[in-house]
């Protein structure tokens, strides 16, 4: 994408937040504009294949020409019907297409100058509320009984037209969400361009915004590009294709799609989010990255206490759970085929080994996965140490701790670190460990890892080299002896020898300071004695 279009589109992302912006938090807005660009492709998607269909069929007609009713305008849309529920797995009409809407909004905007009284009061007659609501729920209902159903099942559910936040009167309402729509209207998603991802680009910004923007609320479902790079290229190491991948806490499924980025093919993916909001975004974040709902398999539970997935094994899996999260650790849970083994839970208080044994019990013999977890964990005593002795001494799972800078996730400040399990290790006598820590570029409220940063990470996980005071190659007879103890500076040595300093040397540096204080101050005396003033000391 160029730099000017990527500007173009942003601001008119930036339009349409500015018109929400005040109305309500930016968590809250967030679900109406990410729900209408969704919207929107599902439009224009529907539109490329029908029209697709028609020439194909040598029909010249373009499918928003088709009027139901008129002519063979229903015999044709019935017979595209079938087609998009099957390869699409949803469908619309011709009247229902965003643009179809958007343009009977009849918002005329102005960037730089407000709009006038009879321009609002004509928008407002345009009334599309009823209408944009009826076409949202024949979305849903278009998938019912079909293969697709699962996964656009209450898909718009967060888009609730009739929020008094939006304005006090139905024209209020109406001119809001008619004003959002044209400013979408705008931006072209370049569907046909294979090679561009203007929607990928555009749902991107929009989440980094709010997550940035809107604190730990809107953070808690986004991961920083950075790490997500870092978890998708450590767990595609050496591989160019991928049966399945896997995130137990995947939020809006960011993470995921970045994994498909790695590699040329993800055959399958895989996930559970608790919030019923964010799970609504991954389904949504799935479909608008061209991930046919044949190929997804996104679930809305609570991951540890009611898992989704029991019994599959995973070639690839990440996952960036909530830090320190706090769950039941019912003892039933011993009888659990994924924590029994270990003979301890995690505690209630801290459910961050819970989500990893959780991960390990769905790794595939040929798998690795990548988790993001607080530092705590790698020292931590009690049911913690417990369970992480037998990962290292018994599974022999774990095969590097990286330490990450601190404050580069929304919402904590907390320094982070990432593990790397693998189920069958290529070096199992021993474990990386890696301090990035502090290589980083500071911002006003935010730290990043640069393309540099993350380059090297990943390369030095791959080659498993020694670099002085970043990264060490550490026999596991050695972390046994440390009572598995896992803190990274036990390993890596970052420790920066200060210049010594000769103690007789600046004795005699300061000897002669004195001396030559006493000089100056007899050569003052002598000038203020001719001058026949008093000496200022």
């Amino acid at each position: 994408m160029s730099l000017d279009y990527k500007k173009q589109l942003e601001q008119q992302l930036w339009n349409i937040a500015n018109t929400l912006r005040g109305k309500m938090n930016a968590d809250e807005f967030r679900d109406y504009i990410l729900g209408f660009i969704f919207y929107k492709y599902l439009s224009e998607r529907m539109n490329l294949f029908a029209d697709k269909l028609l020439v194909d069929s040598g029909e010249k007609v373009t499918y928003k020409e088709i009027k139901e009713g008129v002519g063979q305008g229903s015999e044709f849309i019935e017979a595209i019907r079938e087609e998009a529920v099957h390869s699409l797995g949803y469908f619309l009409k011709p009247n229902e297409l965003f643009s179809f809407i958007a343009q009977k909004g009849n918002i005329k905007d102005s960037e730089e100058a407000e709009e006038d009284e009879s321009t609002a009061t004509a928008a407002a007659d345009n009334f599309i509320l009823d209408e944009l609501t009826t076409i949202l729920t024949n979305i849903e209902q278009s998938t019912q009984g079909t293969d697709s159903e699962d996964d656009f099942i209450k898909l718009f559910e967060d888009l609730d037209l009739t929020s008094s936040k939006l304005g006090r009167t139905e024209k209020e309402k109406n001119r809001v969400i008619a004003k959002v729509l044209a400013h979408l209207d705008k931006i072209d998603f370049r569907l046909e361009d294979t090679e561009s991802d203007v929607l990928g680009d555009a749902y991107e910004y929009l989440i980094g915004q709010f997550a940035s923007g809107a604190g730990k609320k809107a953070g808690e479902f986004y991961t920083p590009q950075a790490v997500s790079t870092i978890l998708a290229r450590l767990v595609t190491t050496g591989k160019t294709k991928l049966l399945s991948v896997y995130d137990p806490t995947c939020g809006s499924g960011s993470l995921l799609l970045r994994v498909a980025k790695e590699v040329k093919d993800v055959a399958n993916f895989y996930g559970q989010e608790m919030n019923r909001t964010t799970y609504n975004l991954a389904r949504m974040n799935m479909i608008l990255h061209g991930v046919h709902f044949s190929k997804f398999d996104i679930k809305q539970e609570d991951t540890l206490e009611r898992p989704q997935h029991l019994g599959m094994k995973f070639e690839a899996i990440v996952a960036n759970p909530p830090f320190s999260q706090t769950w039941s650790a019912n003892p039933l849970h011993l009888s659990d085929e994924r924590f029994s083994q270990y003979g301890k839970l995690a505690p209630a208080s801290k459910a961050d080994f819970a989500f990893i044994q959780h991960m390990i019990a769905h790794l595939a013999d040929n798998g690795s996965m990548a988790v993001v977890a607080p530092h705590g964990i790698l020292f931590r005593g009690a049911a913690e140490g417990h369970i992480r002795k037998y990962i290292i001494e018994d599974l022999n799972y774990l095969d590097a701790v990286i330490g990450l800078p601190p404050n580069v996730f929304f919402g904590t400040s907390i320094p982070t670190s990432i593990l790397v399990f693998k189920a069958c290790r290529e070096n199992p006598d021993n474990i990386l460990f890696v301090d990035a820590s502090q290589h980083f570029e500071k911002a006003k409220n935010q730290n990043f890892l640069r393309e540099s940063d993350i380059h090297k990470i990943v390369e030095t996980y791959r080659k498993r080299e020694y670099i002085e005071k970043y990264s060490h190659v550490v026999p596991v007879s050695v972390i046994l002896a440390n009572d598995f103890n896992l803190n990274i500076p036990r390993y890596v040595d970052t420790f920066e020898e200060q210049e010594s300093i000769n103690i007789t040397d600046i004795a005699q540096k300061l000897k002669t300071i004195e001396s030559d204080i006493k000089d100056t101050d007899q050569t003052i005396a002598a000038f203020c004695n001719e001058l026949g003033i008093e000496t200022p000391f």
